[in-house]
Parts: C-alpha cells; sequence; structure tokens
C-alpha cells in the first residue's frame, strides 16, 4: 500500500514537470523570435513592434482576475486551465495569418487575454500539490526553466531551416499537448481567489512591500522585456535564428540549477542580499550589452542569467510572501506580479520599442541598465530598514 502511494506522488510530480516542460516550450518557442518575426516578415517598425509586445503584460493586468473569479465560480482550476490552454492554441495559430498592424494589435489583445490564465492557475494548482504531497515547488518549476531553454533553440534552428512561421506552430502543437496532459492533474486543487483590492491598503503601509513593489518594477521590467529584444539585438550583432536560440538556451537553461539551489542560499545569506547580488548581476549585464560586444561574449554572459533570474524569482516571491500579513498575503502576491510582471515589462518593453526605432539596439540596454540600478537603490533601502530593525 505504501509503496503504491509513493508510486502514484513520483507520477504526480513527473506529470507536473512534463506540463510545465510543454507549457513554457510553447513560450520559449515564440515570444523570443516574435520580435524578430515581427522585423524581419512583417516589416514593423521599432515603435510599432515595441506596442505590439508591450500589450500583453497591460492586458493581463486586467484579464488575470476575471480568470480568478471563473475559476472561483465554477470550482474547476483543471478544467478553466485547459480551456484557456486550447483557445490560446488556437488564437495563436491564427495570429500567424495576419499582416496588418491594427489587426495585430487586435490579436496581442486575445492571446493575452487567453494566455494570462495558464500560469497564474497552473501555479496555483502546483503550489497546493507541492503543499500536500511535501514537495519542493521550485523543483517541478525548473522544469519549464528548461523547456523554454530547449524550446527556443529548436525553433530557432527550424526558422533558419524552414520559415519564420514555424514559431506559431511549435507553440499551438505544445499547448494542445499540455491541454491534453491537464486532465491528468489533481481535481482536488484549491481554487484561485480573486482578491485584488482587499488589504491593499494594509499592504501599502509596510514600507519593505513598498519599495519591493518599487524594486520589482525596475528589475523584473527589463528582465522580462529582455526577452521580447534579445533576439533582434543577437541579430544585429550578425548572429542566426538558430544563434538566438543558442542564446536562450544557454541563458534560460542556467536559471534552473540555480532554482533549485535558491532555497539553500537564502538560509545561508538571507533573501534580500541574494537579491541585491543579483540585481548588481543584472545591472552589469545590462550596461555590458549596451557598448554591443562580439557576439562571442554576448553567448557568454548568458550564463550568467542563472545568477541573476534563477536566484531573483524565487527569492523575490518569498520575501512577498514573509513580509505579507497572512490574511493578505493572495492579495500582495498579486499586487507584485500585476507590478512586476505587467507595468514594469509594459513600461521597458514600450519604451524599448521607441528607443530602437530612433537610436540603436544598445540604447535598450542603457536605459535597461538605469532601470535595474533604480531598483538596487530600492533594495538597498530594504536592507538599510532590516539593519534598522535587528538592532533597535
Amino acid at each position: 500500500m505504501e509503496a503504491a502511494l509513493k508510486r502514484g506522488e513520483s507520477t504526480g510530480k513527473s506529470t507536473f514537470s512534463l506540463f510545465y516542460f510543454f507549457i513554457f516550450f510553447a513560450f520559449g518557442a515564440l515570444f523570443p523570435l516574435l520580435s524578430v518575426y515581427l522585423q524581419e516578415v512583417v516589416g514593423l517598425s521599432g515603435t510599432e513592434i515595441g506596442v505590439i509586445m508591450s500589450i500583453s503584460p497591460v492586458t493581463m493586468i486586467f484579464v488575470q482576475p476575471i480568470w480568478g473569479m471563473i475559476t472561483d465560480y465554477t470550482r474547476k482550476p483543471v478544467f478553466v486551465l485547459t480551456i484557456a490552454l486550447l483557445a490560446t492554441s488556437f488564437i495563436g495559430l491564427m495570429y500567424s495569418f495576419v499582416h496588418e498592424y491594427h489587426w495585430l494589435i487586435v490579436m496581442a489583445v486575445l492571446l493575452a487575454s487567453a494566455q494570462s490564465a495558464i500560469v497564474p492557475i497552473s501555479d496555483s494548482i502546483t503550489l497546493h500539490y507541492a503543499q500536500k504531497n511535501g514537495e519542493k515547488y521550485g523543483s517541478i518549476r525548473l522544469w519549464g526553466s528548461i523547456g523554454f531553454a530547449v524550446a527556443v533553440l529548436i525553433g530557432g534552428w527550424l526558422s533558419d531551416r524552414i520559415a519564420l512561421v514555424v514559431i506559431f506552430y511549435l507553440f499551438s502543437f505544445m499547448l494542445i499537448l499540455s491541454g491534453l496532459l491537464a486532465s491528468r492533474l489533481p481535481k482536488e486543487s484549491q481554487t484561485m481567489k480573486a482578491e485584488a483590492l482587499r488589504g491593499i491598503a494594509q499592504l501599502f503601509r509596510i514600507p519593505h512591500f513598498v519599495l519591493l513593489l518599487l524594486a520589482t518594477f525596475f528589475i523584473f521590467g527589463p528582465i522580462l522585456a529582455n526577452n521580447f529584444y534579445f533576439g533582434i539585438f543577437i541579430k544585429q550583432l550578425g548572429g542566426t535564428l538558430t544563434g538566438i536560440g543558442l542564446a536562450f538556451l544557454l541563458a534560460a537553461g542556467s536559471e534552473a540549477p540555480f532554482m533549485k539551489m535558491t532555497d539553500g542560499l537564502i538560509h545561508r545569506f538571507g533573501m534580500v542580499p541574494l537579491l541585491m547580488f543579483a540585481t548588481v548581476v543584472s545591472c552589469l549585464r545590462w550596461l555590458f550589452y549596451f557598448f554591443e560586444p562580439p557576439l562571442f561574449f554576448v553567448y557568454m554572459t548568458t550564463l550568467v542569467q542563472g545568477l541573476s533570474v534563477g536566484l531573483s524569482i524565487p527569492a523575490a516571491l518569498q520575501y512577498v510572501r514573509d513580509v505579507a500579513p497572512k490574511q493578505v498575503r493572495a492579495t500582495a502576491v498579486s499586487l507584485y506580479s500585476a507590478v512586476g510582471n505587467g507595468l514594469g515589462v509594459w513600461f521597458c518593453t514600450f519604451i524599448g520599442g521607441y528607443m530602437l526605432e530612433r537610436y540603436h539596439i544598445g540604447a535598450i540596454y542603457l536605459f535597461f541598465s538605469v532601470c535595474t540600478f533604480v531598483g538596487m537603490l530600492s533594495l538597498v533601502c530594504i536592507h538599510l530598514l532590516n539593519k534598522k530593525k535587528a538592532s533597535a
């Protein structure tokens, strides 16, 4: 009986790991090369690309709470997740047939609206499973980073040999596989709580939380916006589509081992010092890209993404949960996600598109480095507050 139970738990973890691999494989196949597709195949300007790419994070801010309410109302998170996966797959396929700027904006809104349900509901189901079975969320989530890394390499290689439009077919196919696999996820999952407004006033009275939101805006905005512009950066330095895939493979692949090590490093050094270190690494990386170095050195520096992203994502999320009162913890995580993954990415992506059209690709990374430095100052303020509290 005990052996059968252990086999069941192992099967569950394997299902979750493969599920995350498929989802982020789809994301990795499309989004890193989408800006290249819009520039080279559709022929959009830098500003137009910036507008389209910045639509996704803004749309998600408003649509994610709606998906949360739907999930609460139906009490069927797996069913809602499956519908969202299949809808996103269909819209992604339709995206490939549109080439007119205004219709591309419509498709970007539709794609972001459907896609915005996938990660929050998946994380909600996974966190409940991990807590119930004594698993580590990071050990499951790292398979998403691996899937993303492998996808960009395969997507770039196929795009070089077939056509860039293949990224939409990969995206759609992998989300269909994810939708089929979703039926094996546990049905007794916790539903999401759509509490976007509840407790916000209480949270904004906590200086640490406000400073963390500011840091999140300026640090994670460039990190996630880089996914949209890095492909163009590689191309302008003389790289191929396969080269773009290799760069993302090295970058995203380096995240997985650091995500697995985060708990131990937090215990040894503390969350805020770890975040400060990761932020310094990011800032120096963006500043280095401003000088448009030889392609070989760009490939080498992608490996430090594990230090910057692999450490900062789990550390920041845990700090949010620790600093927020228990009764408003869900609201704190939602607000943190909206500011970093929503507003911050929109701001950096939109300004990045404007700078791409009027200056050169290196100017985007100078902007990213300045933003990251401002975020670093916010973390320094948090660190000083912690030291003052400890000495009081």
